[in-house]
């Protein structure tokens, strides 16, 4: 990445929309600008959620996010990278995660984003819990498929 320093926030709760006539420093001499959002669904496995929770050790979370930000910006010649994902409950509908990449062409955009994708929910310690909607779910396989997973 050149040698802006990427966006990275956790948040409280839902990420709000974006605001279109907001600029973003990074989309400048940009020929792709690409934006990610992820939303919660309401399936988890075989039930249904009302919603998530995303638990984080904020110090930690937010160096493994700058460290990848960084790495993924380097590795695809980023112009620019904020990352944003969100800590505590998030509705079923409501956006948790938003990455925005900035790239001289449409296919560094792409791969920067599945690329980024892909190693946060390796790496970065993020963990969500289903909310389960009553009686959707027995006690028994919602412990077994909760787990630990990330994001």
């Amino acid at each position: 990445m050149s040698d802006a320093t990427p966006d990275v926030r956790l948040i409280r709760g839902p990420l709000q929309s974006l605001d279109p006539s907001e600029s973003w420093p990074g989309g400048d001499g940009a020929g792709a600008v690409v934006v990610f959002e992820g939303v919660v669904r309401s399936r988890e496995g075989d039930g249904t959620i009302e919603a998530l929770d995303y638990a984080v050790y904020l110090p930690m979370t937010e160096r493994h996010l700058r460290r990848l930000a960084l790495d993924v910006g380097g590795a695809f010649s980023l112009i620019a990278l904020a990352v944003e994902h969100s800590v505590g409950r998030v509705a079923v509908g409501e956006t948790s995660f938003r990455l925005r990449v900035a790239a001289a062409h449409r296919r560094e955009a792409l791969d920067a984003t599945d690329t980024f994708i892909e190693r946060m929910k390796r790496d970065v310690p993020i963990w969500k819990t289903p909310v389960w909607r009553e009686n959707s779910h027995s006690a028994w396989a919602r412990s077994a498929s909760a787990g630990t997973g990330t994001a």
